[in-house]
């Protein structure tokens, strides 16, 4: 089985697209009818590129509106296929999409379908090629793969098969299990696309949102064991429409397409219990540790930012100039070494989340899987070996290490000479709720697909939220037991704060750290009397939580004097948050408390911290 994507996945002229698919390691292309007409090749000069390339032309698409044309319509649908055979063979491509027909003059005679593919088969036959009929969801008389089937079955003939194509199938919520009355060997080819759950017209959720296995909501994975299970062995192709894609780097979206191929069908075979070519995902157990850069002067007063925050310096590296602060079950830690990783991102980003460290069961099988799926490891140069943790490539170059849960303490005790802790921290840290991540609008599903697909986390419901300067796109993700929780933000606005922040750190990272706590109220007072710099949330929040909630005047007080946010689920469970003030304007911290069953992230409080956030930027920094 091998991997082809679409020339209209991708964005840029013909050549450029074929460049991005070869690199990406795609063994084939289906080329887009558009793209070639746009080019200044010559179909013969596209087959010697495909050549030189290593790639095939694995189908030629789409034919458009041929079955069921009536009178002379019809003697011109076949002139114009034989025209498409004749171009087939400049091209080097043995099969043909034909989508079902969209003309308002078709007609909708099954015998006059069925005539029409028999004739097709026939003229097929005599050059070799292989026509693939492919239901368009929006189809004016077939719009189902059932229906395509049953023609394909009436024609009977050996150079006519069916065509898959999941978002067309998913879309209309057509059964998957019905896959499996489809004979493999007359499947002519596989499309997969996912794309987000909303409620609009399919034409249009199709040219517009159409994403990558991994990106959407779509139930691909099962829809591919189902074409697994009959037999099929043929390529699995990518066919996207989606206006991110078309404004991306083609050599982000080949990649991100490559990777998605490989993930889907991994999926799949596990779902069939059939043998699989890398590691199982291993779900994030939790974040261990997240890791700041700072030089000497930032990184005395981060820690006494993280002390008036409750965390207690508790040790020292060993031989480099690294700190580990500590709170419950929360570990910071501040990296200040002159050279290295940690300052070549400072000088980069500034004072800023350079790592994070999270602690799985199985360190190895992920190093595997990553490579298995393109995910880069990160090798420092001149010092291979010498890390005491492997890491991964992450958000905005920052890094991924990666511990086994056993090694845990071994780690911290190997790594760092242990302090003297106070005994009594002002703030009860029980560990991280979740950490945010601001990339660029081009990256934002890319990373989406990263953590699905290495990780198995699980993407809840994506949010809109509202910055005073513009709107900025949320997706949380999280493992299945809620352990481990990333939320991605990205925003076209340019005066937003995830925009600034993406200017102001040259590039995408982290921007905010959630830390659980089982009793907001004594925290909050407890922050509040060691002098910790706290987000000032307006009156008129309040006023208006009263009338939402119920809460008495008391309560309201509480929360109001204390700069409390609060959010409620439709079954009443709760979520409280209190924000810091920006170190540096750059990052800052969450405390939340929350119920055992609420799975939100208080997104309806975003817009009054995003507000109340706004209010201390400058012209350039953000707070």
């Amino acid at each position: 089985m091998s991997n082809a994507i679409a020339t209209v996945s991708l964005s840029g002229t013909l050549e450029e697209k074929l460049r991005a698919a070869a690199a990406a390691g795609f063994a084939g292309v289906e080329i887009f009818e558009n793209d070639l007409i746009g080019s200044s090749l010559s179909p013969r000069a596209v087959r010697g590129m495909l050549d030189d390339l290593g790639l095939a032309c694995m189908l030629y698409q789409p034919f458009r509106d041929f079955e069921g044309m009536p009178g002379h319509l019809r003697q011109r649908a076949m002139d114009r296929a034989e025209r498409k055979f004749d171009l087939m063979g400049e091209l080097g491509a043995d099969r043909i999409l034909v989508c079902s027909n969209c003309s308002p003059v078709s007609l909708g005679e099954r015998a006059r379908i069925v005539d029409d593919f028999r004739e097709l088969g026939e003229r097929a036959a005599k050059r070799g090629i292989l026509a693939g009929y492919e239901a368009l969801a929006w189809g004016r008389h077939v719009f189902d793969h059932r229906d395509v089937w049953s023609i394909v079955e009436q024609v009977d003939h050996p150079n006519i098969g069916i065509i898959l194509d999941s978002y067309h199938s998913l879309s209309r919520k057509i059964p998957s299990e019905s896959i499996s009355q489809i004979r493999g060997d007359k499947i002519v080819f596989v499309q997969l696309a996912d794309a987000p759950l909303l409620d609009m017209d399919l034409l249009y959720w199709s040219r517009h949102f159409r994403n990558l296995p991994g990106q959407g909501g779509l139930d691909v994975d099962s829809y591919v064991a189902e074409i697994l299970r009959t037999g099929y062995d043929g390529p699995f192709s990518l066919e996207i429409f989606n206006d991110r894609f078309r404004s991306n780097s083609a050599t982000l979206v080949a990649e991100d397409g490559h990777r998605s191929l490989n993930y889907v069908r991994d999926a799949a075979l596990r779902q069939l219990g059939l043998e699989t070519t890398m590691p199982a995902p291993q779900p994030v157990l939790a974040a261990e540790f997240v890791e700041f850069t700072a030089d000497g002067v930032e990184s005395a007063r981060l820690g006494s930012t993280l002390a008036t925050l409750g965390f207690t310096l508790a040790g020292e590296h060993r031989q480099k100039k690294v700190t580990r602060w500590r709170q419950g079950g929360v570990n910071l830690v501040i990296n200040a070494e002159p050279k290295g990783f940690a300052s070549a991102y400072r000088a980069a980003h500034g004072p800023s989340i350079c790592a994070i460290g999270v602690r799985v069961k199985d360190k190895a099988a992920v190093l595997a899987r990553a490579a298995a799926l393109g995910i880069r490891a990160y090798s420092p140069e001149g010092r291979p070996g010498r890390m005491a943790m492997p890491a991964l490539r992450g958000v905005g170059g920052s890094l991924v290490y990666l511990i086994d849960d056993n090694e845990v303490e071994g780690l911290w005790a190997r790594e760092f000479v242990a302090l003297d802790m106070e005994p009594d921290a002002p703030v009860h840290a029980r560990g991280f709720d979740h950490l945010a991540a601001v990339v660029h609008e081009d990256e934002f599903l890319s990373w989406q697909l990263y953590w699905r697909a290495l990780f198995g986390l699980e993407a809840k419901a994506a949010q809109d939220v509202i910055d005073p300067s513009g709107l900025v796109h949320s997706q949380a993700l999280q493992s299945p037991d809620g352990g481990f929780r990333v939320t991605l933000n990205a925003s076209d606005a340019r005066q937003t704060l995830s925009s600034r922040f993406l200017e102001q750190g040259i590039g995408g990272g982290y921007q905010h750290i959630a830390i659980t706590t089982d009793d907001i109220f004594a925290t909050a007072r407890a922050l509040r009397d060691s002098g910790a710099a706290m987000l000032a949330i307006p009156d008129n929040y309040h006023a208006d939580l009263a009338a939402r909630f119920g809460f008495d005047d008391a309560m309201i007080a509480r929360m109001a004097q204390l700069g409390i946010l609060y959010d409620e689920d439709a079954e009443g469970n709760g979520f409280w948050q209190l924000y810091s003030r920006a170190f540096d304007k750059l990052f800052f911290f969450e405390i939340v408390q929350r119920d055992p069953a609420y799975t939100g992230y208080g997104a309806p409080n975003a817009g009054v911290r995003l507000a109340a956030q706004n209010r201390f930027r400058d012209d350039s920094l953000i707070d």
